[in-house]
């Protein structure tokens, strides 16, 4: 996420924040002094809730179109024959094994620390009443649930029908399956329809920066609702969620990254994170993969010793494509929500939440917000309320920094394990020798 000042100068992030104040302070006043007051449920009930509920439509109206074109773009990008195709596929299972442990250690943080939990059971449900009729009609749908039946349904007999009733790994699937189709045509048609999608990606894009520059008011409408109920309760677990979140993107940052560097990179760590470390604090302080592009690919080449043939290729798909850090805060937000509001999940459902993690990092839009969408529909999936989001939204800035410190963080170690998996003949050249001259200009 990027924050862009808008016309009269403020950053969107400082109003996120100056609305997660008002919304919290105004919240807590009504718990502490009002709670009993006819007028305040009212208030909730004809003006925040509404308000709130206006945001999560237009996600809703977004994650359909959003998530197909954003999937069928990163297969066809990353399958291009055209577009080295062997380091296309080596680009492919590093994206998709990498996210696979970051979403695992999301879901191990969140079920060992259990941030969610402490709510009163009572309060959580009277919540859960409160919430969507939709939400607890699927939760409700998928109760008894086989993991045969799950598996089963991952393939749609309808794509259209699996779109409007939101099944969204069904849509993923049907996704994926025309990505590949049109990655092995190459007709004129193809490219056009290819072309057609890329347009609808851009229109999203830009509908989801309008939709986004609401943000501040539904914070503050929904915070206003939930800390209204709640009172303090709710502050204490906002901070467990927030320790999560940053111990298990730590976790993974710090501990297997370096791992994977250390044994298919064979470089030290340290030597990573000494010639990484511009590309990281700009990673850090424009929480944007796109915006820190130029200087990642600038670093991996020069500082990393990379081939720029791999270096190009890996760090421009892995800005759009490799959202590891991002997959791993949307598992540990869905399990924390359903904590916090009481919906238990199995072990089934919480692997299929995994899998929906996974293409959900993929086809995560690279502006602000763009892994909304695809976190509001997961809740929905399962039952959850997604008016939670408005807890997520006012504490997201210093999460979504450290995300984006691990998507480029994980683009540059991809690009140094790939760039070493490649013959030196093909790659253009010896990554030992060129660290060896890294290291002797830096003295």
């Amino acid at each position: 996420m990027t924050s862009t000042p808008s016309a009269g100068g403020m950053p969107l992030h400082t109003k996120m924040l100056i609305g997660f104040v008002i919304g919290t302070v105004a919240g807590l006043a009504a718990n502490f002094y009002v709670a009993d007051a006819g007028w305040l449920d009212s208030l909730i009930t004809y003006v925040t809730d509404p308000v709130g509920q206006v945001f999560l439509r237009l996600l809703f109206m977004l994650v359909i179109p959003l998530v197909f074109s954003a999937l069928v773009l990163g297969v066809v990008e990353i399958g291009d024959p055209a577009s080295l195709g062997r380091i296309g596929l080596k680009t492919l299972l590093w994206i998709l094994a990498v996210t696979t442990m970051a979403v695992l250690i999301g879901l191990l943080a969140v079920n060992l620390f259990q941030p969610g939990r402490g709510i009163d059971p009572e309060v959580a449900q009277s919540l859960l009443a409160a919430s969507s009729d939709r939400a607890t009609e699927i939760a409700g749908a998928r109760e008894g649930v086989s993991g045969i039946q799950i598996l089963l349904n991952i393939v749609p007999r309808n794509p259209v029908d699996a779109a409007a009733r939101g099944d969204l790994i069904a849509v993923m699937f049907f996704a994926l399956m025309f990505g590949i189709a049109a990655t092995a045509l190459r007709t004129p048609g193809t490219r056009s329809f290819v072309a057609a999608v890329q347009g609808v990606y851009d229109i999203c894009l830009k509908l989801i920066g309008w939709v986004i520059a609401l943000a501040p008011y539904a914070v503050a409408a929904l915070l206003f609702s939930i800390t209204a109920r709640l009172g303090m309760d709710v502050l204490v677990q906002l901070a467990r969620f927030v320790g999560t979140v940053i111990a298990a993107l730590g976790f993974h940052f710090f501990i297997v990254i370096p791992i994977l560097l250390w044994v298919f990179g064979r470089m030290s760590p340290l030597t990573f994170f000494r010639g990484a470390q511009p590309a990281l604090l700009t990673a850090f302080s424009t929480s944007s993969s796109s915006a820190t592009l130029p200087t990642t690919l600038k670093v991996t080449e020069e500082n990393l010793g990379v081939p720029r043939r791999v270096a190009r290729f890996v760090c421009t798909l892995g800005a759009t494509a490799n959202m590891n850090g991002t997959a791993l805060f949307e598992g540990i937000t869905v399990l924390f929500l359903a904590q916090f509001f009481g919906v238990e999940l199995g072990m089934g459902q919480q692997v299929l939440i995994l899998l929906l993690c996974i293409l959900g990092g993929v086809g995560a839009a690279g502006v602000p917000g763009g892994s909304l969408p695809v976190i509001a529909m997961i809740l929905a999936m399962f039952g959850i309320p997604p008016e939670g989001i408005g807890l997520i939204l006012g504490v997201d800035r210093l999460l979504d920094m450290c995300r984006t410190v691990v998507n480029i963080g994980g683009d540059m170690a991809g690009s140094v394990v790939i760039g070493r998996s490649e013959p030196a003949d093909v790659a253009g050249v010896d990554m030992d020798a060129a660290l060896a001259d890294v290291d002797v200009a830096k003295g």
